[in-house]
Order: C-alpha cells, then structure tokens, then sequence
C-alpha cells in the first residue's frame, strides 16, 4: 500500500471512530452522566464537553474561543502541508503515520468546534435533556463556536495524600483525571511516537523538498 494512501485510511477511520461516538454520546446520555466500560470502576464514559482545548482544557471567552478555532485552522493546515512533504521525501511510514494520527485528531476536534453549535441543542448539567440534532430553534452557537465533546475517563487511582507531605498532604489525589476523547487520544499517540521513535526527524537539518 502506498504511504499516501494508509495515511489518508488512517486519518479517515480515526475520524469516523471520534465522531460516530462523540455523536451518539451527544444525543444518547446526558450531561455529566455516563457508565462503566465492562464493569471496571476505573474506566468509564462520562460526558461533558470543553470549549476547544485537550483532555478538557479550555480557553473561555468570545474571543478566546475564535482564537483557538481560528489557530487550530491554521495549524491543520500545516500539518497536512507538512504531511505532503514528508510523504513526498520518502520519510519511514512510521514517522508519516504518527503525523497522520495527529492531523486526525486536530481535524476531529475541530469539526466540533466548527459545528456542534450549529447543528446540535445545548447540552445541560442541571436540565440533564438530551440534545438534539438539528433543533428547530436553532444550535446552541455560532459557527466556529461549538464546545468538544469529551466522553473517556480513566481514574485509576483515587487516593490521599500522606499528611506530612508540605502542602499536599491530607488532599484527594486522582489519576488520570482528564476526561478526553478518540481525537485526543490520536494526537497524543502521534506525539509520543514521534519523539520516541523519530527523534532523528529533529536533528534533519536538511530541507523536506
């Protein structure tokens, strides 16, 4: 298979995974709810969304959200120039695949942020309603303005810190906290990849032609 062509499957099934769920968890659970994956208390869905940002960061505000979609645009579209570049310098598969698991991840939380607004009814804690597609009334933002749907929530540990610790002791302590979702998992793992595995793509001093 050309490389070409496995990374453009790649990014197209890791967009199809990230929304299939990201839609389902949007119009089939309510807010802050969720359930146990194969009975585990350490793995879970929970739903709740964020303005933009990974693993449930965000950056609030009008203008603070516009800056983050606006720059999460550009940066898209030069990873697929990047992308491009590498496919056509011969790089290892390896290295091209993991630029590819983060151009899909980047694409797939920028769909949400670009449209979940438009298309989708508010998601509520306190009113705990299902959304809906395509409310008569109109969604719940504007265009570039929609919130990323996070669902996957991992607390393996959740414990106290020892009492003579400075500052943290007697305080809960989880981990992993974060509530993320496919898109966030497939940047993750593309940066890991690439600093674990091709670090050499750094030291390159010569120009990608």
């Amino acid at each position: 298979m050309k490389k070409s062509h496995a990374v453009i499957l790649l990014i197209t099934s890791i967009l199809i995974l990230d929304q299939v769920l990201k839609v389902y968890i949007k119009l089939n659970i309510p807010y802050g709810s969720g359930f146990e994956l194969l009975g585990l208390s350490w793995a879970k869905i929970h739903f709740v969304e964020n303005e933009g940002m990974a693993f449930g960061f965000s950056l609030g505000g009008y203008y603070g959200k516009l800056f983050l979609s606006v720059f999460r645009i550009f940066m898209i579209g030069f990873l697929i120039y990047l992308l491009r570049e590498l496919i056509r310098a011969k790089q290892s598969m390896g290295l091209i695949l993991s630029f590819g698991l983060i151009v899909a991840g980047a694409i797939g939380n920028m769909i949400d942020s670009a449209f979940y607004g438009i298309i989708f009814s508010k998601s509520s804690f306190h009113h705990r309603d299902l959304a809906i597609f395509m409310p008569e009334d109109g969604g719940y933002s504007s265009f570039l303005h929609g919130n990323v749907v996070d669902m996957l929530y991992f607390p393996m540990v959740n414990t106290t810190w020892p009492e003579w610790m400075p500052y943290f002791g007697g305080k809960s302590f989880q981990f992993f906290k974060p509530v993320f979702n496919i898109a966030d998992s497939a940047i993750t793992c593309g940066v890991a990849s690439i600093l674990l595995f091709h670090r050499s793509f750094f030291k390159n001093e010569e120009t990608v032609s």
